[in-house]
This record gives C-alpha cells, structure tokens and sequence, in this order.
C-alpha cells in the first residue's frame, strides 16, 4: 500500500488552487466570457466593433452615402428638426460626385465617416490598395469640409484581419453594425421601423442609406419613438469607449476590466477581519 505524504506547503498549495477553482467555476460569467475570448484568440480573428457596452441609453444612427443624393435634404431637415447628430459614412466617389452635398452634411454638425473610394470587395485587396481606398477618402473629406474622419466602414460589412490593421494603422477605427434597417430592400417605412425597435438597444448602431427609397419617412417615425424609451443619439466616435477595449465574439466593444482576486471579495463585501458575513469570518 502507498502512502503519499503531502507537505504543508504542498497541502496549502492545494488548497489555494482548489479555492481559485471552485471561485472561478461558481461564476458561469466570466466562465463563458473567457472561453469566448480564448475562442477567438486560438482562431485570431479580429472582431471589429458592431455595438458598445455603455452604461446609458446611448446609440448611433448612421447612413453609408454610395449612390444617389436626393433622399439626403429630407434627411438633413428630419435630423435637425429633431435635433440629432448622426454618422454619414461616405464613399470617395459619392464625395466627388456630390461635392456641396458633403458640405451641407459637414455644416449641419454631423460626423463623416470613411467608407473607401470605389466599394470594392476588400478582402479581396492587398494591404496597399486597401490603404489607398482608406487614405484617398479621408483626403477628399479633409479638403472638402476640414473634417478628418476616425471610423471606417467597410463596402458590404465585409472584413478580415489584414482590413482591419491596416485600418488601424491608417488611423480608423472599423465600425460594422448591430442594427440593419434593410432600407436598401425598399422596405416600407413601417416595416423599417418595426425591424429597427425590435432589435435595438443601448449603444447600438444603426445602419440605414442616405438613398433608400422610404429611409426619411422610417427615421420621422423612428427617432421620436426611440427618445420616448429614453433612448439618446450620438455620432459613431462618441458612442465609442474610451481607453483600453476589446470586443467580444458579438463584436460588442467592452472597457477591459481586472477580474477580481479571491482576496478581493472581502473588500467589494465591506468585510474586515473583525466582521461576520452568514456567520462566516471576514479577512484583509
């Protein structure tokens, strides 16, 4: 028979691995959070940001600008009429063809974001031709309204991770959506509006075109309804959390937290070695 002696530093080792365990398997939150995250670092891709964690009622509306402009002063008068700020997303051509267009948007105090030049499929492109799409654009704006755009849209929500860095590296932020009105189907103004209500919530992002066909009419309807469930509107950069980030498998973007220790817990409980908790000791 065997008889396995365990001395105390191994037995008190032990016993402080079991307790971690035993923490950190009786909190299914974090449990499921970090297997999401260690997913996603073995397959290493990059998850741009779709939504925001905020601790208010805060979202984004937001219009991609890639053909056509007559929707757009509708759009502007509704926006101002009901004091919002929103995010256009404009492609390099759409501010060549519509030069004053672009200014007016810039005049009424709305963000311009970078949506490339010619809406290429980029994950097809080298990381040159992506930088030029990106650079090209953000130029054209700059010139045009002095603006110097810091979120980026990608053609058709498509993305990896060579897009993504050499984004970064250009300066931007991508930015997809959680929210597609589908005005781009033509739906009814209605039908927007339903589709939206059912799936936004706090720090959302809103695609819609400046073209579609019944946008204007669905975002009249749209905006005071939001505002009367306490919703708030901001530009796309401003929703954006500040400081160290990271985005989930959702792409939901999240403030980097420590997670708490064992000898933590005391502290968030208000214990001290000389109080009680469930007749249980608390310690420093």
């Amino acid at each position: 028979m065997r008889v396995y002696v365990i001395t105390r530093l191994r037995f008190f080792s032990l016993l402080i691995a079991g307790a971690f365990f035993f923490w950190y398997f009786s909190h299914p939150v974090l449990l499921v959070n970090t297997a999401r995250q260690v997913a996603m670092m073995l397959t290493g891709r990059i998850i741009p940001v779709y939504s925001v964690e905020r601790p208010d009622r805060k979202l984004s509306i937001t219009f991609d600008a890639t053909w056509g402009a007559d929707q757009t002063s509708d759009l502007l008068r509704i926006l101002r009429e009901n004091e919002i700020k929103a995010t256009f997303f404009l492609c390099g051509l759409w501010v060549e063809k519509y030069p004053e267009m672009v200014k007016a948007i810039a005049g009424e105090g709305h963000e311009l974001g970078n949506h490339s030049y010619t809406h290429p499929h980029m994950n097809s492109l080298s990381v040159e031709e992506i930088a030029h799409e990106i650079l090209y654009t953000h130029q054209l704006i700059k010139e045009l309204t002095g603006q110097s755009p810091t979120v980026f849209r990608p053609p058709y929500g498509e993305y990896n991770n060579k897009l993504i860095e050499t984004a970064h590296s250009c300066g931007y932020t991508t930015v997809i959506w959680d929210v597609d009105s589908l005005d781009w189907r033509n739906l009814s103004a209605a039908e927007m509006v339903t589709r939206i209500t059912k799936r936004v919530q706090p720090g959302s992002i809103i695609l819609c075109h400046n073209a579609g066909k019944h946008t204007p009419q669905a975002i009249a309807i749209l905006i005071p309804l939001l505002k009367k469930q306490g919703f708030e509107f901001t530009p796309v950069s401003q929703l954006l959390l500040k400081g160290e980030t990271f985005t989930d498998h959702t792409g939901r973007q999240k403030p980097k937290q420590i997670a708490p220790t064992i000898r933590d817990y005391p502290k968030q409980l208000n214990l001290t070695s000389g109080e009680k908790v469930n007749g249980k000791w608390g310690v420093k």
